[in-house]
C-alpha cells in the first residue's frame, strides 16, 4: 500500500468505531482513502451486525455538503450507522467541543462597562453594580458578582454562572432571566451558581455543581 494512505484511522471503542480523519490533507485524497478502507483493507471489521460510527474531523472546518459526502461513503456499508460527525472547532449542533478551554481574565468590571467573551470565562475580580459580563459559554467569577451576568448568550441553556460572592442585579442564561435576588431564598451568597432546570433558573451552592454532571464543567 502507498505510504500516503494514513489519512484515515479507524479505532474500536466501547460503543462502536471512531473514524479519525486527517485535517491537513486534501479533501479528495481523504475521501478516496476512506472509500478504499471501507471497500478493501478494513472489510472484516466493517461487516456483520450494526456498528455505531463516530467521525472526527480534527480541526478541519467542513460544509454540510462535505459532511454529506462523508455520510454517503460510509452509508455504502449497510451495517454502519453514523452517530456523529464532529470537529474540534464546532460540533454538529454548533456548540463548543467538550475539549474547549477556559479563558482567564482579571481586573474589575465597573459601572457602565460591559465585558464580552466567546467561550467559557474565569474572571478573577469583581463585577460592580452597573457592570456586565456577557459570554457564549459558562461564567465563573472569583470575586463579587454584583452587576449583571449573561451566560450562554447564543442560546446554550446548559451554561452556568458561578461566583464566589453572588449578589447580582440580574442573571441571564440563554433567554431565561433570573428572579430578583431577594427572591432566591438564600441567607448567604458565598460560592453560589445559577443554572437552568426545567426551563427556570435555579441558584444552588457551588459544591452541588457535580450533580449536573460533567457537561456543566466542560461547556
Amino acid at each position: 500500500m502507498s505510504a500516503t494512505k494514513h489519512h484515515v484511522m479507524i479505532k474500536g471503542v466501547k460503543d462502536g468505531l471512531v473514524f479519525l480523519l486527517n485535517d491537513a490533507c486534501e479533501w479528495e485524497a481523504l475521501l478516496q482513502e476512506l472509500q478504499h478502507k471501507l471497500e478493501k483493507t478494513h472489510q472484516q471489521i466493517l461487516t456483520g451486525p450494526i456498528v455505531h460510527v463516530h467521525v472526527k474531523l480534527g480541526s478541519r472546518e467542513v460544509t454540510e455538503e462535505q459532511k454529506e459526502e462523508i455520510r454517503a461513503i460510509i452509508r455504502q456499508k449497510g451495517n454502519l450507522l453514523i452517530q456523529s460527525i464532529t470537529s474540534e472547532l464546532k460540533t454538529q449542533q454548533g456548540g463548543s467541543e467538550q475539549g474547549s478551554s477556559i479563558t482567564t481574565l482579571k481586573g474589575m468590571v465597573r459601572s457602565g462597562q460591559t465585558l464580552h467573551h466567546e467561550g467559557d470565562l474565569l474572571y478573577l475580580g469583581d463585577v460592580n453594580p452597573g457592570g456586565t459580563i456577557i459570554c457564549t459559554g459558562n461564567i465563573y467569577v472569583m470575586g463579587s458578582l454584583r452587576g449583571m451576568a449573561h451566560a450562554g448568550v447564543d442560546g446554550n441553556e446548559s451554561a452556568i454562572i458561578a461566583a464566589s460572592h453572588m449578589r447580582p442585579t440580574q442573571l441571564r442564561i440563554a433567554g431565561i432571566i433570573s428572579r430578583p435576588p431577594d427572591e432566591w431564598g438564600i441567607e448567604e451568597a458565598f460560592m453560589e451558581f445559577a443554572y437552568i432546570k426545567e426551563g427556570k433558573m435555579e441558584i444552588d451552592k457551588l459544591h452541588h455543581l457535580h450533580r449536573l454532571g460533567p457537561e456543566a464543567l466542560l461547556g
